[in-house]
């Protein structure tokens, strides 16, 4: 299928042909019919991808210090790959459309294949033939509402919602500064409703469309037409409401608002522009200023927009899907028109050139529409408590590995191309000597392209089953969201496959039991987990120089993790696991590598709201490890600091940066200033090793089924409150 992509390093759009995305559960496959364009995001973005880094970075001083902070966390190297690597991909463009439902997923039952629905979101209603939309994100179109029209819902529910915010009465007069797409449909919502509207943009033929439109009156900012029809309409009280629909960087929209509220008035931002609220005229007016964010409460919430979670109507009367529902419903009952505001429309196959024009200001539009292909034409193939830690059984006793010439390259495929396997595994796998990069598969089709085209697969599709099926590829990395993991794994491990699956192996013990099943029925135990920090070189050099050891060992190890942003997937527990079910057995198989065992037991406790963890660890021999998993410290500070204390000599490692031991002779590693070696490289190198070779995996599966399960178990702590004791099952 084609889709609309753009370049932000360089600037570059591009119609490029993608894989289908897969239909997922919870929501539906939709064949587009017609994609609106955002004149005012959309341009912007667009606008952003052109300028110099530099330019860039001025535009988004959010993202700047995003970049500063992990720079300290994570060193300079890291960074870069990780910044080069997001800027350098194609992103996608669109956020609103309306299409014909080819293929429902699991768990739909409100809208069948060949029903129309208007789609919105900047990830799922995008522009291309085909898009996946969640149940919350998407509504079914009112008969004889025009595709064309339904189109516009998106951007409708942006204008609804702003509304929503001002709160107009019947009677009240409302300023709208901006008329562009939304504020055009801001004007046609308050004229609905009952108010008295007056327009402000510096574009007279903006002006004239508002106008006919059910604007009282429109004008310049500057011009003295605009104060005067305040005053007349007001008896020279002011606007009850003002609507920032503007964008730009002038700080006008805000102090017109000012000038012409009246007395304990409201100001609601809806587009984006210059927010220097000048304080005296806003303190003396005791001015309400309030925000509109996007289309509707849901947004941002990954549990009601992806997950499908509805608030309930008794405590959140309008979310995003509802709004969408409602501004369907006034444009098929004739109480909004879009008809007017539609420039231009273009066909799909032009979509590059109809980008070009906009932004050289050759095609002036208020709204642009893409024509899809008819969508008929291309269908779709559809007491204390103890935890047992399983034994690990293989169908007669020993591995199968896939047969392969020891001379030819190793076969990889890829499933997930996320912000991880793209800057700290495929960068030590591009181009290497003796590798193959076969296949990448991901549920969205452009994070698939960009894959294959910044690392050198020779295919990239949706399609697992491709995957699984074919005989030429030895090795299959599961690196997706958490709660695939196991069933990925499992299926790949049947599929006899060699597996590295990045951390978590399992977020349950179900699941855990369900990938040694797949062990056992297939005899295949060619598996890996992303446990890198004990093939850290600095962490291994330092455990070198500490030497064996003879007595028991006290482990302390601090994991500073510190908050994640709002909307980080890491926090969608319900679906994903907790945050330390998700990334804990790092730190555990770290600790175990270093003692050189596995632990028997389990205690943590937790500060209110489980965000910092207290963990002790007891292994044979007398060992026990405390492991501190907090989220509240500073992020100055170090993320990573452990001590290992046996036999009167003391081992630290600082950060990955630095190590040292002290004994009897003491050794300090030199500072790295620039990289954090955490164990990748050597990691897939031992990985790569094993499946060329056909020798045994660089860790021992019944060590991974112990650090999996020892993670697992610090849950089961926290519930009961009382040590886990960790026992073998026979």
């Amino acid at each position: 299928m084609k889709q609309v992509v753009q370049n932000y390093k360089s600037g570059e759009l591009a119609l490029l042909d993608v894989p289908v995305p897969g239909c997922k559960p919870n929501g539906v496959l939709v064949r587009s019919a017609y994609s609106l364009i955002s004149t005012g995001t959309e341009l912007m973005k667009v606008s952003e991808a052109g300028m110099s880094m530099l330019g860039k970075a001025r535009s988004r001083p959010d993202q700047v210090a995003k970049v500063m902070q992990s720079v300290a966390t994570n060193g300079m190297s890291a960074t870069y790959r990780k910044v080069i690597n997001q800027l350098d991909s194609y992103t996608p463009l669109g956020y609103s459309l309306c299409g014909v439902v080819e293929q429902v997923g699991a768990g739909i039952d409100d809208v069948a294949v060949g029903d129309l629905v208007a789609c919105a979101g900047n990830e799922h209603a995008l522009h291309a033939e085909l898009n996946w939309v969640p149940k919350n994100l998407y509504t079914p179109v009112p008969d004889g509402l025009a595709p064309r029209h339904a189109a516009f819902g998106t951007v409708g529910s942006i204008a609804l919602q702003g509304v929503r915010r001002g709160e107009p009465q019947l009677g009240d007069v409302a300023l709208v500064i901006g008329l562009g797409l939304i504020g055009q449909l801001v004007v046609q919502l308050l004229a609905a409703s009952g108010v008295r509207v007056i327009g402000v943009d510096p574009d007279p033929v903006r002006c004239e469309l508002a106008a006919g439109l059910g604007a009282a009156a429109c004008g310049d900012p500057g011009s003295a037409a605009v104060e005067s029809s305040v005053a007349e309409l007001t008896d020279g009280h002011g606007v009850d409401q003002v609507y920032l629909a503007a964008g730009g960087g002038s700080n006008q929209p805000v102090e017109l608002a000012a000038r012409l509220s009246r007395d304990r008035g409201r100001v609601v931002d809806i587009g984006k522009c210059r927010l220097d609220l000048p304080w005296n005229a806003y303190y003396e007016k005791e001015l309400d200023v309030r925000f509109s964010r996007s289309y509707g409460p849901g947004r941002y919430d990954p549990e009601y927009e992806l997950e499908g979670r509805d608030y309930p109507i008794g405590y959140v009367r309008w979310t995003e899907r509802r709004n969408l529902a409602c501004f369907l419903d006034l444009l098929a009952r004739g109480r909004v028109d879009t008809d007017p505001l539609i420039s231009h429309i273009a066909d799909f196959d032009d979509a590059v050139k109809t980008y070009q024009r906009l932004k050289d200001g050759e095609l002036k539009a208020v709204a642009v529409l893409f024509r899809y292909p008819d969508a008929a034409e291309h269908p779709i193939e559809a007491e204390a408590p103890a935890v047992a830690v399983p034994t690990v059984r293989r169908s007669g006793g020993a591995s199968t590995p896939t047969t392969r010439s020891v001379t030819s390259p190793v076969r990889l495929a890829f499933v997930g191309a996320g912000n991880y396997a793209t800057s700290m595994l495929l960068p030590h796998l591009a181009q290497r000597d003796g590798v193959e990069l076969s296949t990448v598969v991901t549920t969205t089709a452009l994070s698939a392209v960009n894959a294959k085209r910044k690392f050198g697969f020779a295919e990239s599709t949706t399609q697992l089953d491709a995957v699984l099926e074919d005989p030429s590829v030895d090795a299959v990395f599961v690196v997706t969201r958490h709660n695939s993991h196991a069933e990925l794994t499992r299926r790949a491990l049947l599929a006899g496959k060699a597996v590295f699956v990045e951390k978590p192996l399992a977020l349950t013990e179900d699941e855990l039991a369900g990938v040694l099943a797949a062990v056992e029925e297939s005899g295949n135990d060619r598996l890996q987990v992303g446990f890198n920090r004990r093939f850290a070189p600095l962490l291994r050099q330092a455990r070198k120089r500490f030497g064996t050891r003879s007595g028991p060992a006290n482990v302390r190890y601090l994991v500073n993790a510190g908050r994640l942003q709002h909307g980080s997937w890491y926090l969608q527990q319900g679906s994903q696991g907790s945050r330390f079910a998700g990334e804990g057995g790092h730190f555990i198989d770290t600790v175990s590598w270093l003692l050189g065992a596995d632990p028997t037991s389990v205690y943590a406790v937790a500060t209110p709201g489980n965000e910092d963890l207290q963990i002790v660890l007891r292994y044979p021999g007398g060992s026990t490890a405390t492991l501190s998993y907090v989220t509240t410290g500073s992020p100055g500070f170090p993320k990573e600091t452990l001590d290992l204390i046996a036999d009167g000599k003391v081992l630290r490692l600082d950060d990955f940066v630095r190590a040292s031991v002290h004994g009897r002779k003491r050794w300090s590693s030199p500072r790295l200033s620039n990289a954090r070696d955490k164990g990748q490289r050597a990691e897939l190198d031992a990985f790569l090793e094993a499946v060329r070779t056909g020798g045994p995996m660089p860790v021992p599966l019944e060590s991974l089924v112990a650090t999996t399960a020892a993670t697992l178990a610090v849950q089961t702590g926290l519930v009961s409150g009382a040590p886990v004791t960790l026992t073998r099952t026979r």
